[in-house]
């Protein structure tokens, strides 16, 4: 039975691909590659047939940090020209000292900066606690009703997700030490840290005790054959079990505390909502999410180095408001104000969470981001729900009931041109999802010039905000409107019946989302010319 319980979480969790589909699958193009990307040759190609010149464009990144030496995403970093590098003087006078290439909104003066941090669930249960403590149904006053219900229910949540990650983490110490039995031993045997498995299957092995860790090896690969599991994804996922066991911990240790502080590392007053200038100029904790979105956005191309990103001409500005747990409604705000004070055009957001207790804030910085006309990318969200129903935060549905216009949420499509066409980790939605873009096993930039792939709605939309660049770099004159209603009407139709992400009931593709569509480059670039060329 162990080998069983092990099963669903092989695919998910391993970063190897098959042999069949390319690193750069999603930027290839579905007629000439058969694989559904964003025709990425073809846009470059049609722009250089009509001669038209690319501007510098400013996108900013909000996200955990950026590896800012990084060999692909150097050249293409942002500098405040207007600040002189650690003289601790705010030389532009715009409210944050020496913020060369950005700014960490989840730091204190003291340099120090929060790397993991309690949910907002966390939160608002410990708020709520104090409010009733010592109070039942029978004790509260008719006016406390509403609010005592709200905290049952934050306690409901609070217990839900702190027991579902207590479960997550044995069944991942249960895996990690069934094959921490098995694979050790083989790769003694076969001098090799991977191996194939035929390269197994023929080794002479005479010890009993390892033709028995054989066998269960090869049980394993032979239960997931409709998997496409591999010998050597087998291995690369038990080698990733152990630091993945290290971040369960960390988030069980931080995300659902109710003692832990991370403000106090920060030093402001959260309770002051418009208070701005705090945190720190220190980018290079937790790197490895945002240096991921953002080699997939701008990654020096034609480089002939690692990959290439989807906008030349792009300068990515770093700002760091997102630690692991859940980014605060006050750090959101911050960070797009930054962003658009300091000449960003468009915003990546591959962040969210459920809950948004200071949501009137983040309104406020969307609709002064919308009035000086900068477009918000954000990741819909990766736990198969939709949010037509379900909220994810940020939110483009403002609490007075009207919609951000500058704002594209992104689904994730796979490279599947079947059944399993969208990821099935991605939120959906006909009214709150605009369109899919690819998100599954897509090949980024991470720390220390290397290179590797993540799955999630946080790798769809910097495709999605990629293909914006492109579009704004060469039509600088578009609208985060416009540019936002090229992109929809330009996307790619599924005619198919799919998986509906999270289970097997068969819907349209094309219900899953506002467009029904999933983004291509290509075509955007296409109608641009024939909307807006000169």
């Amino acid at each position: 039975m162990k080998i069983i319980i092990f099963l669903s979480l092989l695919i998910i969790s391993t970063k190897i691909f098959s042999q069949e589909t390319p690193r750069n699958w999603h930027l290839l193009d579905q007629k000439k590659d058969n694989f559904p990307g964003i025709s990425l040759k073809k846009a470059y190609k049609l722009l250089k047939k009509s001669k038209i010149s690319s501007t510098p464009i400013i996108v900013a990144v909000l996200d955990s940090g950026l590896d800012i030496n990084h060999e692909d995403i150097n050249p293409v970093l942002w500098t405040n020209t207007k600040e002189i590098e650690d003289n601790n003087i705010d030389d532009d006078n715009n409210g944050y000292i020496d913020d060369l290439h950005g700014w960490n909104f989840i730091g204190g003066k003291d340099g120090k900066s929060i790397e993991a941090e309690t949910l907002e669930i966390t939160r608002l249960y410990k708020k709520y606690s104090k409010l009733f403590k010592g109070k039942n149904k029978y004790t509260i006053t008719p006016q406390e009703k509403d609010e005592y219900q709200k905290f049952l229910n934050y306690k409901k949540g609070f217990n839900s997700g702190k027991n579902n990650l207590e479960r997550s983490i044995k069944r991942n110490t249960d895996e990690f030490e069934f094959f921490n039995e098995i694979i050790p031993p083989l790769q003694k045997a076969i001098g090799k840290s991977t191996f194939s498995k035929t390269q197994l299957q023929n080794k002479n092995i005479k010890s009993k005790e390892l033709s028995i860790l054989r066998s269960k090896f090869l049980r394993v690969l032979d239960k997931n054959k409709h998997k496409e599991l591999t010998s050597e994804k087998l291995i690369k996922h038990y080698e990733e079990l152990s630091s993945k066991m290290e971040s369960l911990q960390t988030r069980l240790k931080y995300n659902y505390s109710l003692d832990f502080n991370g403000r106090e590392i920060i030093g402001d007053n959260y309770s002051d909502l418009s208070e701005k200038n705090y945190g720190n100029n220190d980018l290079s904790k937790r790197t490895n999410h945002g240096t991921h979105v953002s080699g997939i956005i701008a990654a020096v191309r034609n480089n002939k180095i690692g990959m290439d990103g989807i906008a030349g001409n792009v300068i990515i500005m770093p700002v760091r408001n997102t630690p692991m747990g859940d980014e605060t409604d006050k750090d959101v705000a911050n960070g797009i104000r930054y962003a658009v004070d300091n000449g960003a055009k468009i915003i990546n957001m591959s962040f969210g969470k459920g809950f948004s207790p200071e949501k009137q804030v983040v309104d406020m910085a969307v609709k002064y981001a919308q009035k000086k006309g900068v477009l918000l990318v954000h990741a819909a969200g990766n736990s198969s729900t939709n949010t037509d129903y379900f909220y994810n935060y940020p939110s483009p549905l403002f609490i007075d009931g009207t919609i951000a216009t500058n704002w594209i949420e992104v689904g994730a499509s796979s490279m599947n041109l079947n059944e399993k066409l969208p990821a099935k980790f991605s939120n959906y939605g006909k009214e709150a999802i605009d369109i899919f873009a690819p998100g599954v096993d897509i090949y980024s930039t991470v720390p220390e010039n290397k290179y590797d792939t993540n799955s999630g709605t946080s790798m769809a939309a910097p495709v999605v905000t990629g293909v914006a660049a492109l579009l704004l770099s060469y039509f600088p004159n578009l609208s985060p409107e416009q540019i936002k209603s090229i992109i929809l009407e330009s996307g790619i139709s599924a005619n198919l019946e799919v998986n509906q992400p999270g289970s097997d009931n068969k819907v349209s593709f094309s219900s899953l989302s506002k467009s029904g569509k999933i983004i291509n480059a290509y075509t955007a670039i296409k109608l641009a010319l024939e909307k807006h060329g000169k």
